[in-house]
């Protein structure tokens, strides 16, 4: 395997160009007409227009992707996060084709990608699940108010065959019911190319933990340990870190037992993460969804253990991976990561695109790392995610990341689009953080203090 054709964009396109320049491999870029002068086109070795600025007619246009990797005689194609990672169709189209897929198997996206199809493999599985119900497909009604009184209220519509939060909605009532799924439909066929969603009960005061997995293909499977996701807004992470703090260590080991049963059980390959609710009050935990790609706070878990989880990813796909057993995973210290979005804290977080006039973080600090795909005199378009950045430190243990988190978020430096730094540096600032006593709605809980003591 010598060439790599990256399917999507941004700030996860360098990470993984970055990847191949350090595997010896050529890496190709796809872009669409708004990424024409974009960081990672300039970074590839060689780059492809595939369409004009909307995702559906570029990103997540899967024939003019394979197209491309055809033009340029890719012998793989990696399609990182989110947009067609965790598409079967696409994965089975790329290997019929004959360019490998760097990532798990189109049937172990099948059996976990599809969220609800999951669940009942956990259930089978023996693993917690919380009360949920059949799918409905986009436009569907027939029964879903039956479904919800069965589920029970509070309920999360969820998207089947999506992740990262995206379209999620909370209903407390059957008076919401109608209303939110009709929006989380629309926005899933948006985002993800199927407005399929099931209703799920909703934990009132849960944190969010994940566990990150690397499976060998062949039915085994290590755990790289845990990360806490809990601090979140619009139901999508915004800081996560590990180890999770305050997180016995036999509720630890009965999670991390249970991802590597699932991962071994669907021989699955590659990196991929599962992702738990803990109810705060009682400390049961149930599972949640299993993301089957890389995830967007894969440096957190490359920082405490010393592993490259993209460069280990390539090598499996190509055949030459060094296996690492579990005995050999080992973690140090504690990690934090940051994302940095261009979007108005104080407007219930609304994307807010713009130039970059000003864009300075701080890049020489020890055991700081940045991911990001844009420099500063670039824009942040309205045609994709806002994130600008990703901020990640180490520290000794949790004090000193955190320590180095409120230094290294005072020192960066944003001007021309609204973005949140000021509250990022709230949000770690805060006595309850500081105490690691979060979950998923604290944010939504605290909001109007964590705005008042922006600096």
């Amino acid at each position: 395997m010598k060439r790599i054709l990256i399917a999507n964009r941004g700030e996860i396109a360098c990470r993984i160009i970055r990847a191949c320049k350090a595997l010896g491999l050529t890496s190709i870029a796809v872009y669409s007409e708004a990424d024409a002068d974009a960081m990672f086109v300039q970074m590839a070795d060689v780059a492809e227009p595939i369409g004009p600025a909307p995702a559906a007619q570029s990103y997540l246009n899967g024939a003019r992707i394979l197209d491309a990797a055809k033009k340029h005689s890719a012998d793989a194609v990696h399609p990182g996060y989110g947009f067609l990672s965790e598409n079967t169709a696409f994965a089975r189209a790329a290997e019929a084709a004959g360019v490998r897929w760097v990532g798990p198997t189109p049937d172990s996206i099948d059996a976990m990608g599809d969220k609800q199809r999951a669940r009942a493999i956990a259930t089978s599985a023996g693993v917690p699940t919380l009360p949920g119900s059949p799918r409905f497909a986009a436009g569907e009604l027939d029964g879903i108010e039956a479904a919800a009184l069965a589920v029970g209220y509070p309920l999360l519509v969820k998207a089947t065959g999506g992740g990262g939060g995206i379209g999620m909605r909370r209903v407390d009532s059957p008076e919401q019911l109608l209303a939110s799924v009709g929006a989380t439909q629309q926005l899933a066929a948006k985002a993800f190319g199927d407005g399929t969603i099931y209703l799920e009960r909703l934990v009132a005061r849960a944190r969010h933990i994940e566990i990150q997995v690397f499976g060998h293909g062949d039915g085994t499977a290590v755990h790289l340990f845990e990360r806490e996701c809990s601090v979140q807004r619009r139901f999508q992470k915004i800081i996560e870190e590990s180890p999770a703090p305050n997180l016995p260590q036999a509720l630890r080991e009965q999670m991390t037992h249970a991802a590597v049963a699932l991962a071994a059980h669907q021989s699955y390959r590659g990196p991929g993460t599962v992702e738990f609710i803990v109810d705060a009050d009682s400390m049961e935990f149930f599972f949640l969804e299993m993301n089957t790609r890389i995830q967007v706070e894969h440096p957190v878990t490359e920082m405490v253990t010393g592993l490259d989880l993209v460069q280990a990813q390539i090598q499996l796909a190509a055949g030459n991976y060094q296996r690492v057993e579990q005995a050999d995973v080992k973690t140090r210290g504690a990690a934090m990561e940051c994302r940095i979005y261009a979007e108005n804290p104080a407007k219930s977080f609304m994307p807010s695109p713009g130039p970059l006039n000003t864009f300075r973080l701080p890049l020489d600090m020890p055991h700081v790392r940045i991911d990001t795909g844009v420099r500063e005199g670039d824009r942040i378009t309205p045609y994709y995610d806002p994130m600008i950045a990703k901020l990640i430190v180490w520290g000794e243990d949790r004090s000193a990341a955190l320590e180095r988190m409120r230094t290294a978020l005072a020192a960066s430096q944003i001007e021309g689009v609204r973005n949140n730094l000021s509250f990022l540096s709230s949000v770690v600032a805060h006595p309850d953080f500081q105490a690691g006593q979060v979950d998923t709605t604290w944010i939504e809980r605290e909001r109007e203090p964590l705005l008042a003591a922006m600096p």
